[in-house]
């Protein structure tokens, strides 16, 4: 009994559960899909609130819509081009929808929904459709001809364009496990060490308390470390993403 107790259960934080009862259990809705809806409103509530006054001197919400707004429409410019302004209101829910699952994790009793490959993963899909789509829109047939590079000798064809599709398709691959290792391999090393506390704190008493305060100290820096990766893996997501349209609307 004793060794269930001290046992440490990382990976527990991860377990989807059915939420709203016997409604949740018809529609398959999990804590993970509980935690989308709170990040999605929590982002219009950000804009909505923030710029209803437009204000001349902001407020403390309003100038963080306005930075925001200003930070995502800059990123899209300067890495897409004139035309980044076409897709500024997807990289923007994009940026914040992530940034806020992120970040929403950190809270006790909270569900890290960007911890899971298949929610990463099909936000990855979904950027690389579009950038596909957009690719083909502007461009026709002619887009595929990103996987062959203008000047290239004609009978490296057989060895290139394979790697270049290759290449293509790991898109979406790289984008959903970096995110999603990074929130669960962070998110792992705090529960590891804030039950190592715990146990040391409990079984060795007052010897204990006082090692515990090593781990929880390192649980402390953690928390900022986690803070910066939550707002840093955001950023890399939306930043590759406005790379791959620039691939997508301007080729080589």
């Amino acid at each position: 009994m004793a060794a269930e107790k001290s046992t440490i259960d990382a990976l527990g934080q991860f377990h989807l559960d059915t939420a709203l009862g016997p409604i949740g259990q018809l529609v398959n809705f999990t804590n993970s899909n509980v935690m989308m809806v709170v990040a999605a409103l929590l982002v219009f509530a950000l804009i909505h609130y923030g710029m209803r006054a437009r204000a001349l001197v902001p407020s403390r919400l309003q100038s963080m819509a306005e930075m925001g707004y200003e930070f995502i429409y800059n990123m899209c410019i300067d890495q897409i081009g004139e035309e980044g302004v076409r897709f500024f209101p997807f990289i923007f829910a994009l940026f914040f929808f992530i940034l806020a699952g992120n970040l929403l994790g950190l809270f006790p009793y909270f569900f890290t929904f960007t911890s899971h490959i298949a929610v990463t993963g099909a936000l990855a899909i979904l950027v690389i459709v579009l950038v596909t789509v957009v690719g083909l829109r502007i461009h026709g047939l002619h887009f595929f001809s990103y996987f062959f590079p203008e000047g290239a000798p004609v009978a490296l064809a057989p060895l290139i364009v394979p790697i270049e599709v290759i290449s293509y398709l790991s898109r979406p691959v790289s984008l959903s496990i970096r995110l999603f290792a990074n929130m669960t391999a962070g998110h792992v090393m705090l529960e590891v060490l804030a039950s190592f506390m715990l146990m040391m704190a409990a079984g060795l008493g007052v010897l204990g308390v006082a090692a515990a305060l090593g781990p929880l100290a390192i649980n402390v820096v953690l928390i900022g470390f986690e803070l910066l990766v939550a707002t840093l893996q955001a950023y890399v997501f939306a930043l590759l993403t406005c790379i791959y349209l620039h691939d997508a609307v301007h080729l080589h």
